[in-house]
């Protein structure tokens, strides 16, 4: 129930209009503009920032403060006492799992990691060229057709079991488009490693000789994996709310997650990173490109310093410092050119005053980015790991709507176009 009201005059209209207003556990108020319809009023939000579109008690972020919190937990302490597995189980569960119940999600996830065999087929029908995330779109979308047998999105036991399928056949799916572009066999799941062991495996391994992860770059993808698991309503995750409203299958509204992360504005920024580091070239030319980046009329601008979400720094950012740091220390790859770039606009960023008093710190993917090319993974592969890494997010926001009374979603718009018209004579 709500207990405050808001009231709404608008020129034309005899009567004030009264608004519930709602409290969450956290975060803004909110009014009900629902009743507004009804007046043949509706309210105009390009882009929904500032429309709650739904209800939930998966993820709560507030950007001023720098905060990301998990079912209540702060990222900060997943990070560092959990891993990503433990962390899917509490996304879809609301709870952290007790070590049996661990063990048993676990066993769950890595019983159903291979794909039908007749999906192999699928990649030869792409050109070894094509971008993963075109492939990632198809192969997802696809699943439906091989695992038709739990599709009743209304049947409680179905959505967990297309959770489950989706949480482990996602590595092996973005693994096998790695392989594909070049040239290798696909690597069979081994269901007896850790999940981010696995999927370094799968990427890096071949028939030829048996491949050990090391336990640092495993640590280090599973950080990777946990710290992007779920990001609140942001665009990829809306879109799978939106497309799931309508009923479809939840291999169908995952793929429609991943066609939204495709888009540079979202799921790209790690790319960009590694973009801009190759523009930069070479250590001489930083000054020049900081210089580009502080001028307002310079289009120019440092990728992967500050956040749209977060004006104050990304809590993410900090665990996946030390990640990195342990990475390049490991493999003592400090010398790379691009690398060593990178090294020193992280400590520009964090000395000079323009981007400190601009809060333009180094963000998740300016790190994250560092970390998977220091690994040895493609650029082109950088938003297909992270659309691995949020399809747990994505299922259990999928998984929240239909598990409670929900609608189609319909926005509306303010029509701009020609008035009514008869065709010419």
């Amino acid at each position: 129930m709500a207990d405050k009201k808001a009231r709404l005059s608008v020129d034309g209209l005899d009567e004030t209009i009264e608004l519930p207003v709602y409290s969450g556990t956290l975060g803004p108020d909110v009014i009900d503009v629902r009743a507004l319809s009804g007046k043949g009023l509706f309210t105009y939000d390009p882009g929904f920032v500032s429309t709650a579109a739904c209800d939930s008690s998966i993820t709560y972020i507030d950007g001023d403060k720098g905060i990301l919190l998990h079912r209540g937990y702060p990222i900060e302490q997943l990070a560092e006492q959990s891993d990503y597995l433990e962390v899917c189980y509490l996304l879809l569960n609301g709870e952290l799992p007790s070590p049996a119940e661990k063990a048993e999600f676990v066993n769950t996830v890595m019983r159903h990691t291979m794909v039908h065999e007749q999906i192999t087929y699928f990649f030869r029908g792409f050109r070894r060229d094509a971008h993963p995330m075109a492939i990632m779109v198809a192969c997802v979308g696809a699943l439906s057709a091989f695992y038709h047998d739990s599709l009743d999105i209304n049947d409680a036991h179905h959505r967990e079991v297309c959770a489950f399928r989706l949480i482990a056949k996602m590595p092996t799916l973005a693994a096998m488009c790695f392989k594909y572009s070049i040239g290798q066999p696909f690597m069979y799941p081994r269901n007896d490693l850790g999940y981010a062991e696995n999927f370094l495996r799968m990427m890096f391994g071949t028939p030829c000789e048996e491949y050990q992860a090391n336990p640092v770059l495993a640590r280090a993808m599973d950080l990777i994996f946990l710290l992007h698991a779920d990001h609140e309503q942001n665009a990829s995750t809306s879109t799978v709310r939106l497309a799931g409203s309508s009923g479809a299958n939840p291999f169908a509204c995952i793929a429609s997650g991943i066609a939204a992360l495709w888009g540079p504005a979202h799921g790209g920024a790690n790319e960009a990173v590694l973009a801009m580091l190759q523009e930069i070239g070479d250590e001489s030319h930083i000054p020049e490109f900081i210089r580009r980046a502080k001028d307002p009329e310079d289009p120019f601008r440092l990728m992967g310093f500050g956040h749209r979400v977060y004006h104050n720094f990304d809590p993410r950012a900090k665990v996946m410092k030390a990640a990195c740091d342990d990475v390049l220390a490991e493999l003592g790859v400090e010398d790379e050119p691009l690398l060593k770039i990178a090294k020193q606009l992280e400590q520009i960023a964090l000395e000079d005053d323009y981007f400190i008093q601009r809060k333009l710190y180094p963000n998740v993917d300016f790190y994250s980015g560092i970390i998977m090319k220091a690994i040895g993974i493609p650029t082109s592969m950088f938003t297909v790991i992270f659309a691995l890494s949020r399809t747990i997010g994505w299922i259990s926001h999928w998984n929240e709507f239909h598990s409670s009374p929900n609608r189609i979603g319909r926005p509306r718009q303010l029509y701009t176009g020609e008035r009514q018209r008869d065709y010419p004579d």
